[in-house]
């Protein structure tokens, strides 16, 4: 779009910037869980204990890197990707603010976090996902990931995707 100017840059994991985005990221994943499943918004003691127990630390480097995406000088989303073993990287915490959805951030973020996984020596990125995320998991397959067999037994995943890095 004319006028839309989005960049990818690394972050620092504990920075101020990254802390707002994963604190808008989380919120919103687990209200729209629990709107879906319990009729209720995430209880605020349980979001500020999860927020604080998952740093991101795992995101850092060397086996990691935290991006933001910025929309005209402005932090409009994150994703991350982290080495799971020397081959395979692990995409996570994709997230566009709300205002900024459908202007291509989110493919952006993406590709940025494959370039990232490459930097670190990965020729394959996974990413696990919920059923009722459906904006995810249609970006995901439009983007060339695949879905596969779980690679992991979060609790919470239901959808496992794959992509080759060539």
């Amino acid at each position: 779009m004319p006028g839309m100017t989005w960049t990818v840059a690394p972050e620092p994991v504990g920075s101020p910037v990254a802390a707002a985005l994963w604190r808008a990221y989380y919120t919103e994943v687990s209200d729209r869980w629990y709107l879906l499943h319990e009729g209720h918004r995430t209880d605020p003691g349980e979001l500020e204990r999860e927020i604080a127990a998952r740093t991101g630390a795992d995101l850092a480097p060397p086996g990691g890197r935290l991006l933001v995406a910025w929309h005209e000088g402005e932090p409009a989303g994150s994703a991350g990707v982290r080495l799971l073993d020397p081959a395979t990287a692990e995409l996570t915490r994709v997230f566009v603010s709300e205002g900024m959805r459908g202007k291509g951030g989110a493919a952006l973020l993406v590709s940025a976090a494959e370039d990232a996984a490459r930097a670190l020596g990965a020729t394959r990125i996974v990413l696990d996902t919920r059923s009722d995320l459906v904006e995810a998991r249609a970006l995901y397959a439009r983007l060339g990931y695949q879905e596969t067999e779980p690679y992991n037994d979060d609790k919470y995943a239901e959808h496992w995707f794959s992509k080759q890095l060539g």
